[in-house]
């Protein structure tokens, strides 16, 4: 997102109002760097320092969504799909893409991630909330796997302790059984 769509987004949002410019150029600085930070660029997706997925490999759709919106509603396309083809993708690496796609095969269509957003009212903030999704999603697929368990032994103490409750609950049972 760019200075002018944040600022302008901002002060659609909050109603412009005299003497407030300074305030909402800041505001809209911190939006696009928080933004950045959380990998939604205007151009690209980057889910790491090393891995950009390029804007011509995601694909959006626009429709009217259901919800609030008052009259708004049936005259907006304020609905977003956004569409990423998982499996034909040429900016990630072979080894991420296996990955990836090994963990999210139930949520794959053909090797297509679909997300959805439809939460708010502004076309805008709900192509902010798919993409934040969908670097979401594809930075947990591209994780590397946790490190294997290392087997161990409960200690003798550990053993002794749960030895010494489990006949401590067997008493208080045998106790119960003797008063009938």
């Amino acid at each position: 997102m760019g200075l002018f769509n944040a600022w302008y987004y901002l002060a659609k949002q909050q109603g412009q109002q005299d003497g407030k410019h300074a305030e909402l150029h800041h505001q809209a600085l911190t939006l696009i760097d928080a933004q950045q930070d959380a990998g939604m660029e205007l151009d690209r997706l980057r889910l790491s320092p090393d891995l950009v997925i390029p804007a011509a490999e995601l694909s959006w759709r626009f429709s009217r969504s259901s919800g609030p919106g008052g009259q708004n509603v049936n005259k907006i396309d304020s609905r977003v799909q956004l569409s990423f083809d998982l499996a034909r993708s040429e900016a990630m690496p072979r080894h991420l893409k296996a990955r990836a796609m090994q963990r999210l095969a139930v949520d794959l269509l053909d090797g297509v991630v679909v997300i959805t957003a439809s939460e708010y009212r502004s076309q805008l903030r709900n192509r902010e909330a798919a993409i934040g999704r969908l670097v979401e999603l594809l930075r947990a697929a591209i994780a590397p796997p946790p490190p294997p368990r290392r087997a161990t032994r409960p200690s003798r103490a550990a053993v002794e302790r749960r030895l010494r409750a489990k006949k401590q609950r067997s008493l208080i049972k045998d106790q119960r059984s003797a008063l009938i």
